[in-house]
């Protein structure tokens, strides 16, 4: 239907806790739904959340390609309303991250390596999985967005934190890949 505009890191909309989706099926649900599609393929970004186009309602979406599956399957892309996460086991692992809100920059941040998350799609039916690795991240990593918190909040040493060309250029030990 539409690209929307991305919220910048410093907008207030990106701080707040969003409201739940009362109803799956209201036209403007599906529009924002559909808006976020276009926006997420224009921006070419693997995740997307609803406060990132300014609607402060529980909904996120997300893809993994097959580049970065642990497996040789990607996950297409997913639309999940009111989610919730939880961890599977202790560990965590620290993995470079993007936003589109941040627009150039990159940071190391730990994550759970295992969780379990649910939600309702776009249809309202329940989905429930389990993920680990590159899509374990991006699901928290838009998670969280419906919790106000953006991935610098997340990490642990700041020195971490630059210039996605300049971390190209220069790398930290770590493999650096856009987002």
């Amino acid at each position: 239907m539409a690209i929307r505009k991305i919220a910048r890191m410093g907008h207030p909309v990106l701080r707040r806790s969003t409201t739940p989706v009362a109803d799956v099926s209201d036209f403007e649900i599906k529009r924002l739904i559909s808006d976020m599609k276009d926006t997420l393929a224009d921006a070419e970004g693997v995740g997307l959340a609803a406060p990132q186009v300014y609607v402060s309602s529980a909904v996120m979406m997300f893809f993994v390609p097959p580049s970065r599956a642990a497996g040789d399957e990607g996950v297409p892309l997913t639309v999940l309303i009111n989610p919730g996460i939880e961890p599977i086991g202790e560990e965590q692992v620290g993995g470079w991250e993007g936003c589109l809100s941040i627009p150039g920059l990159q940071g190391y941040v730990p994550r759970w390596q295992r969780i379990r998350y649910r939600g309702l799609d776009e249809a309202g039916v329940p989905i429930e999985r389990e993920a680990e690795g590159f899509h374990a991240r991006v699901v928290q990593h838009e998670y969280d967005h419906l919790q106000g918190v953006l991935y610098p909040e997340r990490m642990t040493d700041m020195t971490r934190l630059g210039f996605a060309e300049e971390l190209m250029r220069h790398p930290m030990g770590d493999s650096v890949e856009p987002e």
